[in-house]
């Protein structure tokens, strides 16, 4: 656990007095019972809690919806699981031998997963403060590239939106496809906007992922954008 203590020093600016609190944080069920998934539970808790409030001294003038919408953005799972990927958390992580070869070390809910319990592990360790100066230092920067609330919509709901502003019935959403291997699948999914006569098709590793991406390439629609 060495590189994986120097890591977490170089990129979260912390150190754990217990050793043994990293190597959980840091252990897929896969790899044994002494596994991370109390650590994840508690850092679930606590790094909501930090980023909220984290925002909420950032942005003194935003609503409870636009708090909402951005802390959803930093830590919704495909969002620490991008965190944690670029920060090279899977590097350290300990995989059971079926997870590592299958790549688990780049899947995102197992990253997500293992940087809230690191979250949880340093609560534990150090408390709330340690937590918050870790938190500001890896969401300072995504912080600051925040959009505007209203574009943090997800792409469902801003067509869903759009189309009931113009009194226009709901798209559908049809699954066209699900192909690969249990841990691995694909859905293709097919948005539907009949009235509009507008139609498109994503792929993606969860059938909501792929619904997201389909909504989005109807709204980049030439005709849709040209009414928007």
């Amino acid at each position: 656990m060495d590189s994986a203590a120097r890591w977490l020093e170089e990129r979260l600016g912390c150190t754990l007095a217990d050793p043994a609190l990293l190597a959980r944080a840091l252990t897929h069920r896969s790899a044994g019972s002494e596994n991370n998934e109390r650590l994840e539970y508690l850092g679930d808790a606590v790094l909501s809690f930090v980023v909220a409030e984290l925002l909420y001294q950032r942005f003194p003038e935003a609503s409870e919806g636009e708090l909402s919408r951005y802390r959803a953005a930093l830590v919704s799972g495909e969002a620490l699981a991008a965190t944690a990927a670029g920060v090279g958390l899977g590097e350290h992580l300990r995989l059971g031998e079926g997870e590592l070869k299958s790549g688990g070390q780049r899947r995102a809910t197992i990253l997500a997963d293992a940087l809230e319990a690191l979250f949880g592990a340093i609560y534990v360790d150090r408390g709330l403060a340690a937590v918050r100066e870790a938190a500001s230092r890896l969401f300072d920067g995504p912080m600051a590239a925040l959009p505007a609330a209203g574009l943090l919509k997800d792409p469902k709901t801003r067509l869903q939106e759009w189309l009931q502003g113009r009194g226009l019935p709901l798209p559908a959403y049809t699954v066209l496809d699900v192909s690969g291997e249990p841990h691995e699948q694909r859905f293709r999914v097919c948005c539907d906007v009949a009235d509009l006569g507008v139609r498109a098709e994503a792929e993606g590793s969860s059938r909501r992922r792929a619904e997201q991406e389909a909504a989005q390439r109807v709204l980049d629609d030439p005709s849709v954008r040209a009414s928007r």
